[in-house]
């Protein structure tokens, strides 16, 4: 079970609330990466540190072979992996993490998904990236071969968990990052600039998640009014997301106020704290009656599509982008009645994690806000805990690999 723990009494007092490198470390491993880059020299280990999953909810850090890329892969040195809600699901339950049709337990397996890192080789055929790039990347590479993949929406692979058939999909059907090192195919990757910090980097697919709903699927445009339902990191990416293509306003429900507050930093323009105020009600009275065209529900909660269904006008759009843990009634009668149209997400298709990186390069909103925390990567299970528990109000937590280099 979940239960290292990490003594930062020698680490240095930041200001944040991260397990931080010393000043000694921060010196050698800035040295030693910008050494390395200029070179393109990095040296590649036979076997590696990763963490694998046993049964529900047992992590081991164990030693494993480096894995060595083919055709259209590279390998990528990670430096840095955020944890997700959903890794925590695969942990307790498997689902959506799937193997050879089966659940991951217990089979070696590697989770871990919103990670970046440093390419260090190329496979054959390789020439869209150089050794030495950064890069953030995307969960799923699909199969190639499903009409789904052939229509670009590998997202929704017919031969999701099926490795043997081409699939992909790192740390759910594929191992993942909470490693020193992964496979990714080049279709999966986004060089990045130095300008965003390797923390920072692993937001990209958060907030790719949030731009595949918004604009790709919800079809948002500048002057729209949208509502996003939660504030996790997914929600609060939704908010700056949505600000940033110039939807009109951006209403952000949601139970926590720290977070509510996040959220008008990165450009909610109303915020409602729905343990006051009915949320339908609030988003009433801040549109004159006239409601919204988009809901981007990031919540799970039981009542939310019902709530979205209130909340939207007549053709309106509802994005679910969150998983509920236990079957929901729904008013199907309103939604058909008001001819307001309801899909799911999964994941950052149509190479949202592109459109995601290059605002956060351009700073159209401050992705960095929501990381709360840092814990080196011989210490996932408390940063696991840390997110599960949002001990200390935690959002994103981060894991990070490049302090240890320095050893």
């Amino acid at each position: 079970m979940f239960g290292s723990t990490t003594n930062p009494s020698h680490r240095i007092d930041c200001g944040c609330r991260e397990v931080c490198p010393t000043e000694s470390e921060q010196s050698v491993m800035s040295a030693k990466t910008a050494e390395q880059r200029n070179s393109n020299q990095y040296p590649i280990p036979e076997t590696m540190k990763a963490w694998i999953l046993g049964g529900p909810e047992e992590l081991s850090l164990v030693d494993k072979p480096v894995p060595q890329p083919g055709p259209a892969e590279v390998l990528v040195q990670i430096d840095a992996i955020a944890v997700c809600a959903t890794d925590i699901e695969v942990l307790k339950h498997g689902m959506p993490a799937m193997i050879e049709g089966q659940l991951p337990f217990n089979k070696g397996f590697t989770p871990g998904h919103e990670y970046m890192g440093t390419v260090v080789k190329l496979g054959p055929t390789v020439d869209e990236f150089a050794v030495g790039d950064r890069v953030a990347v995307e969960i799923h590479a699909g199969c190639g071969r499903c009409p789904r993949c052939r229509e670009g929406m590998y997202t929704s692979c017919l031969n999701y968990g099926w490795h043997s058939k081409g699939h992909r999909a790192n740390g759910f059907t594929t191992d993942g990052g909470f490693a020193e090192y992964a496979i990714n195919n080049v279709n999966t990757m986004v060089h990045i600039p130095d300008t965003i910090s390797d923390a920072e980097a692993t937001l990209i697919v958060t907030a790719g998640t949030a731009m595949y709903g918004i604009d790709v699927m919800g079809g948002v445009i500048a002057g729209e009014p949208v509502v996003v339902i939660g504030p996790g990191p997914i929600g609060l990416m939704g908010v700056g997301v949505a600000k940033a293509l110039g939807a009109q306003p951006v209403i952000l429900t949601g139970t926590r106020d720290s977070r509510l507050e996040m959220g008008k930093k990165l450009g909610a323009d109303h915020v409602v704290n729905v343990g006051r105020e009915d949320a339908v009600a609030a988003v009433m009275r801040l549109t004159g009656g006239k409601g919204v065209n988009y809901v981007l529900e990031c919540s799970g909660a039981p009542n939310a599509l019902n709530e979205a269904g209130h909340m939207v006008n007549r053709g309106g759009r509802i994005c679910l982008a969150a998983f509920p843990h236990e079957p929901v009634m729904v008013d199907l009668a309103h939604l058909v009645r008001n001819n307001i149209y309801v899909f799911g997400i999964r994941g950052e298709g149509k190479s949202a994690t592109h459109r995601a990186a290059a605002l956060i390069a351009q700073k159209r909103f401050d992705a960095k806000l929501i990381h709360t925390h840092t814990f080196p990567l011989s210490d996932v299970p408390t940063a696991i805990r840390y997110a599960r528990d949002r001990v200390e109000d935690a959002i994103k937590v981060v894991v990070r690999n490049r302090a240890e280099l320095s050893g």
